[in-house]
């Protein structure tokens, strides 16, 4: 397998990194631990998680996962602060106070002396961006978190901090974790041009569009009861589309007559996209785990690559992929 590297930290990562969002909320505790330990043992080393998937039950499988089994070292431990996480205003967003907090509380629920990659779920206007890396900058220093990133952050902001960081002489962001699939391309147009330019990995999340171009969704109007889209809430649903569901229908066709699996398709079509350092999957289960470890190996064919565009054409966008973050402006 060929590990890629992790920004210009010289960290290496697995193609595709371990997603944690299922854990608990719907997949038990322990069918959660049997996907970690099957992921690692499959050579995935990246485990992304956050504080608020699962209210924090996430971190706590996670961390008494690799405390049991001894495979704490083997991983590059990720995880995110900045939703509300309790009763109290202040316990959210992206200021000192917040952070600092979230990231001993997150420590503790993972059985773990540090975090990996540490990284700021959302933007907070609220706070100023020198608030924000002093507070960080105070975590490495103490040997609490090794390296930063942003999750769903625009350009221009992460340039800004880069600024900050440099000006202050403070620990800089070293990627960014974007939504990205073939039904939603939008970060083609700046986000990968400037990762690309200053060294930024890119993390990138939903490869199969919530299981769209999976053919979750073989009807239009239609949603399976089990479904995200209809489990989860207003954020999900509003991603299915019917003109979604259209499109991942015709990439369904185009993959299956190429002889191609299409959720394979999907994520090794993110994989191998430039700039992509490791799309996140997933599995709700452990054959959508087995499904999904072959990726890593597979290569996508440029004629391949150049049907997917006619589908969805390079940098637009057919379902709004970005409507939890109000900075990305929709239109159809």
């Amino acid at each position: 397998m060929e590990y890629r590297l992790l920004g210009r930290t010289g960290i290496r990562i697995s193609p595709l990194g371990l997603g944690t969002d299922n854990f608990a909320n719907p997949t038990s505790p322990e069918e959660s631990t049997q996907l970690l330990l099957e992921a690692l043992d499959a050579g995935i080393n990246l485990v992304d998680t956050s504080n608020s998937y699962g209210q924090g039950e996430s971190e706590k499988i996670i961390g008494h996962a690799l405390k049991q089994h001894h495979r704490r070292q083997q991983v590059i431990l990720a995880t995110k602060a900045y939703y509300p996480v309790g009763m109290h205003v202040n316990d959210q967003g992206n200021n000192r106070r917040h952070l600092i907090q979230a990231c001993e509380d997150s420590l503790k629920r993972l059985h773990t002396d540090y975090i990996d990659l540490y990284q700021l779920h959302r933007p907070d206007d609220l706070t100023h961006p020198e608030e924000t890396l002093y507070a960080l900058d105070t975590l490495v220093r103490q040997g609490k978190v090794r390296y930063i990133g942003t999750s769903t952050h625009p350009a221009w902001k992460i340039m800004e901090s880069l600024g900050i960081s440099e000006s202050n002489h403070w620990v800089r962001f070293v990627s960014e974790q974007s939504p990205y699939n073939l039904l939603d391309r939008r970060i083609e147009n700046e986000l990968i041009p400037m990762a690309q330019a200053h060294q930024i990995a890119l993390i990138t999340w939903s490869p199969l569009a919530m299981g769209l171009l999976a053919g979750r969704y073989p009807q239009p109007k239609k949603r399976p009861a089990d479904s995200r889209a209809v489990i989860r809430g207003s954020i999900y649903a509003d991603r299915v589309t019917d003109k979604a569901i259209e499109a991942s229908l015709s990439f369904v066709v185009l993959a299956k007559a190429k002889g191609w699996d299409p959720a394979q398709l999907a994520v090794c079509w993110v994989k191998d996209q430039p700039g992509i350092t490791a799309p996140l999957i997933g599995p709700r289960t452990i054959e959508q785990l087995h499904q999904m470890i072959p990726v890593m190996e597979m290569n996508l064919p440029e004629p391949l690559r150049e049907a997917c565009d006619k589908l969805v054409a390079p940098g637009s966008a057919i379902a709004n992929f970005h409507n939890s973050a109000a900075w990305m402006k929709w239109q159809f």
